[in-house]
């Protein structure tokens, strides 16, 4: 398993040989401080940083690499490990290995990857779900987009300003596969984390009050400035002294859980919606506002038709980690990858389909 260090870094440790000292091997020659290799050096942004070995005073033969802990910023970090390539084996491998690998996953050499696990916050019930490696390999060509949506959803929502960094951020990976031919990947995987918890930044404006019942009044600050926050996106509630409290929110599921939260504790209040993207003095807008008396929690499809014309400057904006980890199985190449590009192309392929469904 992986240890975490009290300095915030986190502890693998070092598999038996030949595995181990490959993966080392792997680490020492990318973080080289003398490489300038380029090829080596962008590899470096999509790693996690790489600190040298690290044994325990109380058992000095027990190395571990120590590694950046990728999930360390986030409040409730969302994690999934996804094995890339349609092999899971190297190409030394015995026969046995080999029909080892293939019979845990006959669809790898179709698919191109597989899902080793994830872990989901859902916002809705404060707690995590968790899928293990038997998930993974359970998802067929016909299930395996609804399988890895699941990683995707709030409880309340599919996130898809995460899908669309995600997309971002592994096709940022594909074009370095693209552009090389030193090395070949079996057996690694990409880790993909986000934000799962839903802070929202709150501020009450003072001295202004409902123009109109049914009206989205213009949010001023005391000074007259208009208030702008992350593209404009505004959750106005009306109080009960009638003053207004807008509440403004940094992405899309932040939005629906402070949204969600609000039904909850105002079932008579009145939410409306105004969406916002000012340059200059050009405004986009959503179309109309959402004004929802009695709130009863069913105004989420809504707001998703809404949302699904959001600025794209907004979907790109979630805090997303995309690295790549496990690096047992590389070797020296002089071709591309070909087995990791398919399957790469094919997770893009997948995510892309979960987005626009």
């Amino acid at each position: 398993g992986i240890l975490q260090h009290p300095d915030g870094t986190v502890l693998k440790q070092l598999q038996p040989p030949p595995r181990g000292p490959r993966e080392q091997e792997f680490y020492n020659k990318v973080y080289d401080s003398d490489c300038c290799d380029s090829i080596l050096l962008e590899l470096r942004e999509y790693l996690p940083k790489y600190f040298g070995v690290w044994s325990p005073p109380t058992a000095p033969n027990d190395t571990y690499l120590k590694l950046e802990d990728v999930t360390r910023k986030f409040n409730k970090p969302c994690i999934m490990d996804v094995k890339i390539g349609q092999k899971s084996y190297d190409p030394y491998a015995s026969a046995e290995k080999i029909q080892q690998q293939v019979s845990k996953y006959p669809l790898m050499e179709e698919i191109g990857f597989l899902v080793l696990g994830m872990r989901v916050y859902h916002v809705s019930s404060d707690s995590y779900e968790t899928q293990n490696q038997h998930y993974g390999r359970s998802l067929t060509k016909e299930t395996v987009k609804d399988g890895i949506s699941k990683f995707f959803h709030s409880g309340y929502c599919l996130r898809k300003d995460v899908i669309a960094a995600s997309i971002q951020k592994v096709e940022k990976i594909l074009e370095w596969f693209e552009g090389q031919t030193q090395l070949n990947f079996y057996a690694s995987s990409l880790l993909f984390v986000y934000e799962g918890s839903c802070q929202a930044t709150t501020v009450r404006l003072s001295d202004v009050t409902l123009a109109e019942k049914r009206g989205v009044p213009k949010a001023l600050l005391s000074g007259g400035d208009v208030l702008e926050y992350n593209n404009n996106i505004h959750v106005i509630n009306s109080t009960e002294n009638g003053k207004i409290e807008a509440s403004v929110s940094k992405g899309l599921s932040k939005f629906y859980a402070l949204h969600k939260k609000a039904c909850s504790k105002r079932h008579h209040s009145q939410l409306s919606l105004k969406v916002e993207n000012s340059e200059q003095d050009n405004v986009w807008k959503s179309g109309s506002c959402i004004t929802q008396e009695h709130l009863n929690g069913n105004v989420l499809p809504q707001l998703e038709k809404v949302f699904y014309h959001m600025p794209a400057e907004t979907k790109e904006s979630a805090n997303v980690e995309v690295r790549m980890i496990d690096f047992a199985h590389v070797f020296p190449s002089n071709t591309k990858d070909e087995g990791y590009i398919y399957g790469l192309k094919n997770l893009i392929t997948v995510l892309q389909n979960i987005l626009d469904n």
